[in-house]
């Protein structure tokens, strides 16, 4: 009796798995015949372990978002650092396939280090370790001062020339229009191809954070209505003394003087309120004159932030030092002589003021 054969199933996977196998081995043939000799794992294992042609520090390569590992062979080529021979270009497409790292390949920037082999720079593009760069927002720069800041930097992508102040407290979704005050000094990272909005929506998302955090903390002292009010006393307190310790000691001073409804009169809400035309100097007429920001002429707090203060400022507000001072002034080497009554005030007042004088 004969007997039909029985079919072999063969399934897809299967199948896939032996044409990839049938391709290395015959790039392994091509491979081993390259030059009109036989060229061994050794020498590509020696080819993949060898330092690039890096000419110094600061050298980067830059692969962008949906480039081919083909194409990025390609540009290190054009870069000078894979040679145009076929021997090269065969074990760069080996490497490709040892490091499968056409499934892992991130985009962005990295570092060419001079001592850098293939292999870890096919490591590095498959971690994702790019280059990061910092932008560091400094304690009392005003929005104004920012915003010139990020113009300069020069691996952020530019957006923001054009817009107003107005414009990009809309886009940040701050509801008065007014960003003044509301970006956290601290340093920020980023990665070539992040925009200047970009540093400016962290900063803000820091802000918000870190108002949200301390506001439930403050103390029984800190009669205000608002964080936002507190974000606009820290940043008084941030421009009149650059002294940690004393950051506490202004706090509370201001804090009482609200208290007692007795005007707040700091010198940085009137520079602030005149802009532009502050030429370093304060005068009498300076301290006379109205603005919306002028707390000689106005009571209680301005209406906004006058700078972009730091955290410590902040929590300066919120836990002031106890105390009864109403009044400081400076001692021209940084600190400040803190008064109870406008008689000790006005005596150091003309202590100090002789002292510089002299």
């Amino acid at each position: 009796m004969s007997h039909s054969p029985v079919p072999v199933l063969i399934s897809r996977s299967s199948h896939v798995r032996g044409r990839a196998l049938l391709r290395t081995l015959a790039l392994l043939l091509v491979l081993a015949l390259v030059a009109g000799g036989v060229i061994g794992w050794q020498d590509y294992h020696a080819y993949g372990n060898a330092a690039l042609p890096i000419s110094g520090a600061g050298t980067t390569f830059e692969v962008a978002r949906g480039t081919s590992y083909a194409r990025i062979v390609a540009q290190l080529r054009e870069q000078g650092l894979v040679a145009g021979d076929t021997r090269s270009s065969l074990y760069w497409r080996l490497l490709g396939r040892e490091s499968k790292i056409a499934a892992r390949l991130h985009a962005g920037e990295y570092a060419l280090m001079p001592g850098l082999t293939p292999r870890e720079l096919l490591r590095k593009m498959a971690a994702g370790e790019v280059v990061q760069h910092h932008f560091t927002i400094i304690d009392g720069w005003t929005f104004r001062q920012l915003r010139l800041a990020l113009a300069n930097s020069a691996g952020l992508l530019q957006t923001l020339p054009g817009l107003s102040d107005e414009a990009i407290a809309r886009e940040l979704g701050i509801a008065d229009g007014k960003p003044e005050g509301w970006f956290l000094a601290e340093t920020y990272s980023f990665v070539k191809g992040e925009s200047d909005l970009d540093i400016l929506k962290r900063s803000h998302e820091a802000m918000r954070k870190a108002l949200d955090r301390l506001w439930p903390q403050r103390t029984s002292e800190v009669r205000l209505d608002s964080p936002y009010q507190a974000l606009i006393l820290a940043s008084i307190v941030e421009k009149e003394t650059a002294q940690p310790d004393e950051r506490p000691l202004i706090a509370g001073v201001f804090l009482r003087r609200l208290k007692f409804n007795m005007r707040l009169q700091t010198d940085p809400t009137v520079i602030y309120g005149m802009g532009a035309g502050f030429d370093g100097n304060i005068r009498r007429r300076d301290l006379e004159t109205d603005t919306p920001w002028n707390t000689y002429t106005r009571d209680g707090l301005p209406p906004t932030p006058i700078a972009l203060p730091g955290i410590d400022a902040l929590q300066a507000v919120m836990h002031p030092a106890p105390g009864d001072a109403l009044y400081f002034v400076a001692r021209g080497d940084g600190s400040h002589e803190f008064s109870p009554t406008l008689d000790a005030h006005n005596r150091a007042v003309q202590k100090y003021q002789l002292r510089r004088g002299q």
